[in-house]
């Protein structure tokens, strides 16, 4: 691992900016860019902040992360989020190290499995399993499961059988193994 330290580029932001605004740019080596794969062509990362860091990846296509997570046998599933019968969002789901990629194919969020979010969480991803399917603490639930042949509340296991659906949409999803 190369560790450098640096010096974070502070400027003015111009324009319809606030008076006082700034902007903050680091500079990153050469080789480093170059080692990613990175070029003047090719330049779309992804940042990710948890609090304490900052990291920047070199972008991945949603079929290249399915790739690398089959290579590293992981459990990936695929989860096809439809509006009728519109694709309107692909979900790769690696339940090894619980790690999501999406690509949506409409601009309307409304119809979109994470809404205006394009770089959803591991928790973002399980909340939207457990809104396709019936409340946790709904009344009935033990028999809900029972008639759909589950021991237990499992939100994987649930839209398995169910697709997803509920009464007040017209969406549903789709699952495969990877």
């Amino acid at each position: 691992m190369d560790i450098r330290k640096a010096k974070i580029i502070v400027g003015r932001s111009g324009g319809n900016a606030s008076k006082n605004s700034e902007n903050y740019k680091i500079a990153l080596p050469t080789s480093w860019v170059k080692s990613l794969g990175l070029n003047a062509d090719r330049r779309d990362v992804v940042m990710e902040f948890d609090g304490e860091k900052i990291t920047v990846s070199k972008a991945v296509g949603i079929s290249q992360f399915a790739e690398k997570k089959k290579t590293l046998s992981h459990n990936v599933k695929a989860l096809k989020f439809y509006n009728g019968d519109i694709l309107c969002t692909l979900i790769y789901a690696d339940f090894s190290d619980k790690t999501v990629a999406v690509e949506n194919y409409t601009n309307n969020i409304v119809k979109t499995a994470f809404g205006k979010k394009t770089f959803p969480n591991w928790e973002d991803f399980t909340a939207f399993l457990e809104e396709r399917c019936i409340p946790r603490g709904r009344s009935g639930l033990r028999e809900y499961l029972e008639t759909i042949g589950l021991d237990e509340f499992d939100p994987i296991k649930i839209i398995e059988k169910t697709g997803g659906r509920m009464a007040e949409d017209n969406q549903w999803i789709e699952l495969e193994d990877i």
